[in-house]
């Protein structure tokens, strides 16, 4: 007999997040969530903020299990100076509460205050979240091919456009961008290993704290050559000012969270660094 697989820091989470959706489905039916869809206010389309020239998709979240809480301060000030920023094309918010400190209330708070296009980042796993993103309000949705197979990322893609948004597909290797569905119009590559073991992860949870993010292969980001041609390409984690130049003419956009969020200088001072890096790229 085999030995029983090593869980990953991606076990652990899927098992937490299957516990906020049931929590969630005690909250809401589907007939809730159908209602509310019919007063969501309309979508703003994810991919014509990004396509025109390159950009911030910029992260809100209360903390991270590779690295810890992030700044307060910066938290309390990310919607508003993302608003601001000529450099962030749109925004994305943790919906996860017991790893990033996220709720689908404060999404639709931030979509309520501000004018730019706003993703749902989440371990989507089935089609009540995807209808509980439009019903709060967001413009798209990210999918994980770590997570979903090839059918279920083609048919939760066809259910998130019937309900107006796209999908920021998600993916780490060459296996995951072979099972993308031709519909794909966002494709991001994500640096950060998931499927490490919990032990050997550097992941800390979201009670402990790391100066270094211990998750990230920056290598991943040569997987840009694989992707579908004409989709829009995304950079996703590990970047900061230092780094961002390094992938402006490789992609579209950047999605970039952790390194503006714990900014000891502060959010904004975080975001004209990253526009300084740009103009000088």
């Amino acid at each position: 007999m085999s030995a029983p697989a090593t869980p990953t820091i991606l076990d652990r989470i899927l098992a937490d997040v299957q516990e906020e959706v049931m929590e969630a489905k005690r909250l809401r039916s589907e007939a809730d969530l159908r209602g509310m869809i019919a007063d969501a206010p309309p979508v703003r389309p994810l991919p014509e903020a990004l396509e025109k020239s390159f950009g911030l998709i910029a992260e809100i979240k209360g903390c991270s299990p590779s690295v810890g809480p992030m700044r307060a301060e910066n938290v309390a000030e990310a919607a508003e100076a993302y608003e601001e920023s000529s450099s962030v094309r749109a925004l994305s918010v943790l919906t996860n509460s017991r790893h990033f400190g996220g709720s689908m209330e404060r999404l639709r708070e931030i979509r309520g205050t501000l004018t730019k296009p706003v993703l749902r980042k989440d371990f989507i796993t089935g089609e009540y979240q995807i209808r509980e993103a439009r019903a709060f309000g967001a413009d798209a949705i990210l999918l994980m091919a770590s997570v979903l197979d090839a059918a279920r990322l083609k048919g939760f893609h066809e259910l998130a456009l019937e309900l107006g948004m796209e999908a920021l597909f998600e993916v780490h290797d060459e296996a995951e961008v072979a099972a993308l569905p031709k519909s794909a119009r966002l494709v991001g590559i994500n640096s950060r290993r998931f499927k490490a073991p919990v032990e050997s992860s550097g992941f800390v949870g979201a009670t402990g704290s790391s100066e270094k993010d211990f998750s990230i292969r920056l290598d991943t980001f040569e997987l840009v050559d694989r992707l579908p041609e004409g989709t829009i390409r995304v950079a996703e984690s590990g970047l900061d000012a230092g780094n961002i130049a390094s992938v402006a003419d490789r992609f579209h956009a950047a999605l970039v969270g952790t390194s503006l969020l714990r900014d000891p200088a502060g959010i904004r001072a975080g975001l004209s660094a990253f526009e300084e890096a740009l103009a000088s790229a």
